[in-house]
């Protein structure tokens, strides 16, 4: 299956973005699952943006998905500086409530893979509460060797599930989609990172107003400052940069043609 992105993609900061909104991504998913295609989803923030330009391999595991999109706010904004504007922020927390309500409705069948097994047990009861008609096709914790891989995504393909989320931390739920996600048997597949938490009541989601308002990351901050402070300092800072580098580089090329048009 074509991704519907590919005549509507984005360059922004060296990595190319799906120009899409919620509804189309949703319909791109149903369509893939009722078409017999496939759809592997990568999302991208500012932390990933500067992580992927330093790990090669965190790059092409991402930039090989069919549809990548901008989980971040600060993306949003970031790609309408540039002059590469996006439609709107497609969180990947919200890309996967929505196909829990879009599966319960069409009768898909999803997967969980990720988080402790005690995080996992909270997210598979909350989502049995809050979407009753939902049939789980199963689910298993995301600590196991790089070794397993094979046996997890045989599991994966014997569950029959139509639609696979994988919580589990960056490089190694973008490296298990690239390698393993075809296996799976899976016709959408979507790395949600610590959606599990969230969903699971182990960590709060900020408010809307905080979202609306691109402080999404200062409320995780606030929350685990020791652990999360170093990293947003260094990565949120460097991300600044790229924007702002990536602005004199327009300027100077708008100088440039500007001259030779004398």
């Amino acid at each position: 299956m074509t991704a519907p992105g590919r005549a509507h993609r984005r360059s922004v900061l060296g990595t190319t973005l799906d120009a899409l909104t919620m509804r189309q991504v949703v319909a791109a998913c149903v369509e893939a699952v009722d078409g017999g295609g496939r759809l592997d989803i990568g999302v991208v923030n500012a932390a990933k943006i500067v992580t992927m330009r330093r790990d090669p391999e965190l790059r092409r595991s991402v930039l090989d998905c069919d549809l990548v999109l901008a989980d971040g706010q600060a993306v949003v904004w970031a790609a309408r500086l540039l002059g590469h504007p996006l439609p709107e922020r497609v969180a990947g927390i919200d890309l996967f409530t929505e196909l829990l309500a879009e599966g319960e409705r069409r009768g898909y069948r999803p997967y969980f893979l990720g988080a402790t097994p005690e995080v996992l047990a909270l997210l598979v009861e909350r989502v049995r509460r809050d979407f009753p008609a939902l049939r789980i096709a199963g689910y298993r914790d995301g600590y196991f060797p790089a070794g397993e891989s094979a046996g997890v995504a045989e599991e994966i393909a014997l569950s029959g599930a139509d639609l696979l989320f994988l919580g589990m931390t960056s490089p190694k739920k973008e490296i298990f989609v690239r390698d393993w996600g075809e296996a799976t048997g899976a016709k959408v597949v979507h790395g949600v990172g610590g959606a599990f938490d969230v969903l699971s009541g182990r960590t709060r989601r900020a408010p809307r107003a905080w979202q609306r308002l691109g402080f999404e990351w200062l409320y995780r901050l606030l929350q685990e400052p020791a652990r999360l402070g170093p990293r947003y300092l260094k990565t949120n800072g460097r991300f600044l940069l790229l924007v702002a580098a990536g602005l004199i580089r327009d300027r100077g090329r708008l100088a440039s043609s500007a001259d030779s048009l004398e």
